[in-house]
């Protein structure tokens, strides 16, 4: 009897020194809880467009819209977040064509792109991303949603065009994240705009 007493005496302390070394105790834990000012109020908006998109997901939306100030105040207004996205794809477009430009323009002084099919493949890209200026911009602050659809349909087909040279060329693109960047911001626009409607 006294050692089934030790025995049971025995466990009591060990399970006692297993929860307090595993800290699964009754007090309360400190852990940070989120608080309306940490979840972003553009969240209903990306799980609605991004949850089942095979284009994008909400994780995309959340980074891509969150980037903007504007963004904040959206809430669940698509037209404004549509409007933001169709801004960052602008600014994308942009900063594409001054990098490929760049790479071009090193090119010719012999200190860039060292191969043809390079070359080549920028140049194609150069002249797909020129029309993706603020044209989808515009016609999407205007609310025209069949002009703006077809454009930022265009806009993603010129960032798949872009990189599907480089690849068909078997040749490294140098703007790979870019166009990706650019297809999923095209598509993310889009599926804003529907909502919008």
């Amino acid at each position: 009897m006294k050692m089934a007493m030790a025995a049971v005496a025995a466990s009591f302390v060990l399970c006692a020194l297993f929860f307090a070394a595993t800290g699964t105790h009754a007090e309360p834990t400190t852990e940070a809880v989120a608080t309306s000012e940490q979840v972003p109020s553009i969240l209903p908006v990306c799980k609605t467009v991004g949850g089942g998109s095979v284009f994008f997901d909400v994780q995309f939306c959340l980074e891509a819209l969150g980037s903007d100030g504007r963004s904040a105040n959206a809430g669940t207004d698509y037209h404004t977040c549509s409007v933001i996205a169709a801004d960052l794809l602008t600014a994308n477009a942009t900063t594409t064509a001054v990098k490929i430009a760049g790479l071009l323009l090193r090119d010719r002084g012999g200190k860039g792109v060292d191969d043809e099919a390079t070359t080549r493949c920028l140049r194609s890209c150069e002249a797909l991303y020129g029309g993706v200026q603020s044209g989808c911009a515009a016609a999407v602050r205007g609310r025209r949603s069949g002009e703006a659809t077809r454009c930022l349909e265009e806009a993603a087909s010129a960032a798949e065009q872009c990189e599907d040279g480089f690849r068909k060329s078997k040749v490294a693109s140098p703007v790979t994240m870019e166009n990706d960047d650019a297809f999923k911001l095209a598509k993310l626009a889009v599926a804003l705009l529907r909502m919008a409607r």
